[in-house]
This record gives structure tokens, sequence and C-alpha cells, in this order.
């Protein structure tokens, strides 16, 4: 079993040297919130969060501002709409 414990020491991916990026991913976010939910729950709980965007980090709470819908029956409708204000993208890592 001690040669299995060193085959795990050593990451699976090789992380790059570069700057870390700002946020949270989408997708972490929403794995920490229970489905359905209202927007303005949403808000009250992560609405502070800070989540990667192709444009940069930017709070939840601003996100949403530009989302339609107050109520998200599923986490699928949640990043969905999420996605269709800031678009999905690689994010800068300068």
């Amino acid at each position: 079993m001690a040669d299995d414990t060193e085959e795990d020491e050593e990451p699976a991916v090789e992380l790059g040297e570069g700057e870390s990026v700002e946020g949270a991913p989408l997708a972490r976010v929403a794995s920490r919130l229970t489905w359905g939910q209202q927007k303005s729950e949403v808000i009250r709980k992560e609405g502070e969060t800070v989540v990667r965007t192709p444009d940069g980090p930017q709070t939840l709470e601003s996100i949403l501002e530009d989302v339609d819908s107050t109520y998200f029956q599923k986490r699928q409708a949640f990043v969905d709409a999420v996605r269709e204000v800031v678009e999905v993208g690689p994010v800068s890592t300068e």
C-alpha cells in the first residue's frame, strides 16, 4: 500500500506557474445551494461571492441584476441564466 500513496502525492494535472484567477467557478457556487431558489435568496446567500467570468471577476449580485428570472427551479436554470449574462469563454489570467 505504500506504493499507492507515493503515486497520489503527485498532482494528476500539472498546474501552471502564472497568476491565479480571481473568483470562484460558477459551478462551485451553484453546488453550494439547494434548488429551487428565489433570486433574492440566492443574492442573500451568495450575492457577495466573486465569480470568474471572461470579462474578469464579478460579484454574483451584479450578474443577477441583469437576469429577468425571479425563481430558479433547478440548478441548470440558474447556471443557464448566469451564462446568458456573462457568456462562456476562457477566463483571462493576465
